[in-house]
């Protein structure tokens, strides 16, 4: 395809870049080393990620040092030495912590990010954190491919980005780089890739499982049997790819021109929106994403029924967790449904919880006793400002973000939210993706 030839050649850095970047990675990781030299903990600093291994792309350019430590290095230390030479080193650019399994530290070094991150320096296999594996997967990576299949794994970071596919963090769920290059390994190229990626079936398996896995896809870490990349994907997102691949074969110019504006359904759309105290960008997805499930349960069990959900923030103090409802009203009354009349304890139990509260109490062509009562809330909007003012404690909202509910928080339809990157995600949520959803 001539238009694989021209999409190759966008990805690919040029000399310039390449200088820059270079120069950049090499007094980065020279402030890192002046520092590790303090502490004997410390064994030795190196490259990893994207940079070290050749696949990084001209717009996304991350550099990761890795702090190795001695084995030896009891947890309290590995933490609190690994960010002070963190900070430290970079402490002319404003550094700040992150969370994966231990906190590192990050910062823009000359409008490049910059990652310090501690591992523990470890033989293959005797793993004492995530990150050991980092290191790795670089030599690893560096000795099986090439430079021709690191331009191809280029071009799968670059699709993968460009349909908001990749980041295996917790705000994606997605792909991670080095799941790019894992398929690129795999498969052989781009293309084959997505050729696969258009066939895959439930519980995939991608490379050599020592174990079985119970998840929608299986793609196993080649330096580690054990180790299913494919659990940090979201089953959206595993769709996601399997529907866009399908839509590339089919019409792979359709990739490369801008998206028409789609229909959006913005009426039955609810956004909470409220400010929080600044945190770690890990640990407050988390508890969005914690809370966003407990409200949608909630209004669920409640009669409304809560179609997509989806959370945002602007990693600073503010954050919305955005509702895509059948309906924002639902009927006045409902049906509860009881037990068969057979069973003497439940049944006489739901007659006296429900007595009172009943329009109409009947039994069923199931044998079921059933009861007509009217709804304590049909309208979802007072439904969840009364769970919020009044129930916040049992509904299961992330305990983290009980003191900036307190503080004050708002409700409203997606037509009247002005903010940007809220708006954004609201018409992201409440819209079809004319390329993952292509008919041709």
């Amino acid at each position: 395809m001539n238009i694989l030839i021209k999409f190759k050649k966008t990805v690919i850095p040029n000399r310039k870049e390449q200088e820059q970047l270079k120069k950049i990675a090499d007094f980065s990781i020279n402030l890192v080393k002046k520092e590790a030299t303090k502490y004997s903990e410390v064994n030795t600093i190196e490259f990893a990620g994207s940079y070290a291994k050749g696949t990084w792309l001209p717009k996304s350019q991350d550099i990761d040092i890795f702090v190795k430590f001695h084995e030896n290095t009891n947890p309290e230390k590995f933490e609190s030495i690994g960010k002070k030479i963190g900070f430290d080193s970079l402490k002319k650019f404003k550094p700040y912590v992150r969370y994966s399994e231990h906190p590192y530290v990050e910062a823009f070094v000359k409008g490049k990010r910059v990652n310090v991150v501690p591992c523990y320096d470890v033989k293959s296999g005797n793993w004492k954190s995530a990150a050991d594996r980092s290191p790795f997967h670089t030599k690893f990576i560096l000795n099986s491919l090439d430079q021709s299949h690191k331009n191809e794994v280029r071009m799968l970071k670059k699709f993968l980005i460009d349909n908001d596919l990749y980041g295996a963090e917790i705000a994606k769920q997605a792909f991670s780089g080095y799941v790019a290059e894992v398929l690129i390994l795999y498969y052989g190229s781009f293309l084959k890739v997505i050729k696969a990626a258009a066939n895959f079936r439930w519980n995939q398996i991608i490379g050599k499982a020592t174990k079985k896995f119970d998840t929608p896809l299986v793609i196993i870490d080649p330096i580690d049997s054990n180790r299913n990349l494919g659990t940090a994907v979201s089953i959206e997102n595993i769709g996601r790819l399997v529907l866009l691949s399908r839509a590339f074969l089919k019409k792979p110019s359709l990739f490369f021109k801008p998206k028409k504006p789609s229909k959006k359904n913005l009426e039955n759309t609810l956004v909470l929106t409220f400010g929080y105290k600044k945190r770690s960008p890990d640990v407050i997805w988390g508890q969005l994403k914690r809370s966003a499930s407990a409200l949608t349960k909630q209004l669920n069990l409640a009669g409304f029924n809560v179609l997509r959900s989806q959370v945002v923030t602007d990693e600073i103090s503010n954050a919305a967790l955005i509702f895509l409802l059948q309906s924002i009203k639902i009927e006045k009354r409902m049906v509860r449904k009881g037990p068969d009349f057979f069973r003497s304890k439940d049944s006489d139990k739901f007659i006296s919880k429900n007595n009172k509260k009943s329009i109409v109490m009947w039994i069923g062509d199931g044998g079921r006793i059933l009861s007509l009562q009217n709804r304590l809330e049909n309208d979802a909007v007072g439904f969840l400002r009364n769970i919020l003012k009044n129930k916040i404690k049992t509904s299961g909202v992330s305990n983290g973000l009980l003191p900036d509910f307190k503080k004050g928080f708002k409700i409203q339809y997606g037509k009247q939210v002005k903010n940007k990157f809220i708006k954004k995600a609201i018409q992201a949520l409440a819209s079809t993706d004319e390329y993952t959803f292509y008919s041709s």
